[in-house]
């Protein structure tokens, strides 16, 4: 994913009523649009170096858009809205290995109560198989963390992601990091207990566990490297594996 036309560079003044922010640039404070419903923990501290795009609808109220941050030295990519763009990119150059193969995806698909999955990837003699894909910012140590506040909406998913797995169809669970400091994924179960113990449920009754970093400049965001997951997500036959590695010398 490319931006188009190029970011612009600024400084947060502050973020507030969550979805905007004031942002100096060029010398005059902006009101920008925060496309971003979480609580961006760690990465709205005034006075960071951000980057915003412009949009090119001249109906818009709020023309420019927070894309870019930088946190601890390294570039994070704070909307939200942009990781199933980036999904659909990356499954369309099978640069998802666990998901390549599959002749159609769709996007959007209806699921469960007035609810949607975010794709649909179907392909001959291929049970069909559903992704939901979460965008990942967090970070407090080494690891990419989700949720970074209490998601409902979340634990939702992964229960029509369960559902949809008793019936026959494969179902994933996405995680993707718009950040490339992390090599690592975990559940911020102090954050968010309920959707903590909703993962591994998941997990336990067949849900897929995926988790992708991101490369990350003023110029765009590409899917980057496998981050790698706690044994309780991973599939059970490698976390037996891992579990009983005899340790080294």
């Amino acid at each position: 994913m490319q931006y188009e036309p190029p970011l612009l560079p600024g400084r947060l003044v502050r973020r507030y009523k969550r979805f905007l922010a004031d942002v100096l640039l060029e010398g005059r404070v902006e009101t920008v649009h925060c496309a971003n419903p979480g609580s961006m923990m760690g990465l709205a501290a005034p006075g960071a170096r951000v980057w915003l795009s412009r949009s090119a609808n001249a109906a818009r109220k709020l023309p420019l858009t927070w894309e870019l941050v930088e946190a601890r030295g390294s570039l994070v990519g704070v909307n939200t809205g942009h990781a199933n763009r980036l999904a659909e990119e990356a499954l369309a150059r099978d640069r998802i290995p666990e998901l390549s193969g599959y002749d159609l995806r769709r996007r959007e698909v209806a699921c469960g109560e007035a609810s949607r999955i975010d794709f649909l990837l179907t392909g001959r003699s291929r049970p069909p198989c559903y992704v939901e894909v979460k965008s990942v910012t967090l970070s407090r140590a080494a690891a990419a963390e989700f949720p970074d506040a209490v998601t409902a909406r979340g634990a939702r998913h992964l229960k029509e992601l369960m559902a949809l797995h008793r019936q026959g169809a494969r179902s994933v669970m996405l995680f993707l990091a718009q950040r490339g400091d992390c090599r690592q994924f975990e559940v911020a179960g102090d954050i968010d207990p309920a959707y903590a113990a909703a993962l591994t449920a998941a997990r336990a009754a067949g849900v897929e566990i995926l988790a992708y970093g991101c490369q990350v400049s003023p110029e765009g965001i590409e899917l980057a490297d496998p981050l790698s997951l706690p044994a309780a997500l991973m599939p059970s036959a490698v976390a037996t594996l891992l579990q009983n590695r005899s340790p080294g010398p």
